[in-house]
């Protein structure tokens, strides 16, 4: 097979010929920035960045061929082509990740079997972290009350479509009455992830509701913040159509990990103290709230929900992920956070309680010890009546 595909082809291979090979004869590369990595590869499959590749002291043994892939197949031809011109017998696999993933979905089993075994380990294996902790932040932050109407808001990673799951486990105890609408918006999305995630919602039984927008076309030629445009566009139309389906809520799937990488983020790049708060009013949309119900749900549980059940959800939505520097590594706002979260990893090391002192540090705040804070955009600095205090205090002092 080997010898027949190297005449007809430069340095690409599909998913049909990759099965058909010994996996004694090559070694499998993925070159997606790690954190995509880590969300999810093809088995087998080892991780190098772009750059380790293309350094002159890539340790890549020659005798083996060598198939790289990248999201698309896009990155992933230009470095096999590197490597080529450097002695290497190197393919890009056709279609990537995404084709291997869209595959993968179509061979797992269907069927309501299949969604007994998901639902049920939420409720039995993964219920003291996954359930008790969603309804503990429902609870604690007054995050859901009677008669809401909730939109869902499903990007189509695991924390959003896990989100969904919980919030169907917690309506059918039913305390009280309150409507969700899984809401799905597709800003553009490439081919590929707008399929994983309708097979995701048939898979585990969501309802989804899609509607489509061209948020992606009409950041694609922005050069400066792309990614914070594409964003905050985002969030306007989930607000607009939640809005519309007579919705007062939406819901977002940031979990306790976002929150202390949110509050270690604005100290050392912000210049200031600051956390993702559990849910906050919207000041564009009248009477439109934005909740988060994950926030004391840790990334780690999630991530062993989704492998136990053999689940594989979309890292990122974005169609220009494979060309467009700001959603990976390279980029500014995706290298701080992957920089934050080797930070942590590396100060847990030697303090195993570090994540929790970061959440606890943000509701143990001390006016008395800050030079300054904000509140309602005024600035309160601790001058204004330092020496009113002691001269209270020299007051009290004479009384006695």
């Amino acid at each position: 097979m080997g010898s027949e595909y190297m005449d007809t082809c430069e340095c690409s291979l599909s998913l049909q010929q990759l099965e058909q090979m010994d996996q004694a004869e090559y070694i499998l590369v993925d070159i997606r920035e790690e954190r995509a990595y880590q969300h999810g590869f093809i088995p087998g499959a080892i991780h190098m960045d772009a750059e380790a590749l293309s350094a002159d002291e890539c340790t890549l043994p020659k005798e083996k061929k060598i198939i790289l892939y990248c999201l698309k197949g896009v990155i992933s031809e230009e470095a096999a082509e590197t490597l080529r011109e450097k002695g290497y017998i190197a393919y890009s696999l056709s279609g990537g990740y995404g084709a291997w993933l869209i595959q993968a979905m179509k061979k797992e089993e269907k069927g309501q079997g299949r969604l007994e075994e998901i639902e049920k380990s939420i409720r039995k294996k993964f219920h003291k972290e996954l359930f008790s902790k969603f309804a503990k932040a429902i609870n604690e932050y007054e995050l859901v009350k009677e008669n809401d109407k909730i939109a869902v808001c499903i990007s189509g990673g695991k924390d959003s479509m896990l989100m969904a799951k919980l919030f169907q486990e917690i309506r059918r105890h039913n305390k009280f009455p309150f409507e969700l609408v899984f809401l799905v918006m597709d800003p553009g999305y490439h081919e590929t992830n707008r399929q994983v995630i309708e097979n995701n919602a048939r898979l585990l039984n969501i309802p989804i509701t899609v509607f489509e927008t061209q948020i992606f076309d009409a950041v694609y030629e922005v050069e400066k913040s792309p990614c914070y445009l594409c964003a905050r566009m985002r969030r306007g139309y989930l607000y607009s159509k939640a809005k519309e389906l007579g919705c007062n809520k939406i819901a977002l799937g940031h979990h306790y990990d976002d929150v202390i990488e949110t509050i270690l983020m604005g100290m050392m790049y912000g210049g200031q103290i600051q956390t993702m708060m559990p849910k906050l009013h919207s000041t564009n949309f009248e009477g439109m709230e934005l909740i988060r119900p994950l926030y004391l749900i840790r990334e780690d549980d999630i991530k062993r929900w989704r492998d136990y059940n053999d689940l594989h959800f979309i890292q990122c939505a974005c169609r220009f992920t494979d060309t467009c520097t700001t959603c990976r590594t390279d980029g500014n706002t995706g290298s701080k956070r992957v920089e934050i979260k080797n930070l942590i990893r590396q100060l847990k090391e030697t303090n195993p309680y570090i994540e929790g002192n970061l959440f606890k540090s943000v509701e143990n705040v001390n006016l008395n010890t800050i030079i300054a804070y904000k509140k309602d955009g005024a600035v309160h600095h601790f001058l204004d009546d330092y020496d009113m205090k002691t001269a209270g205090k020299k007051e009290n002092q004479e009384e006695y």
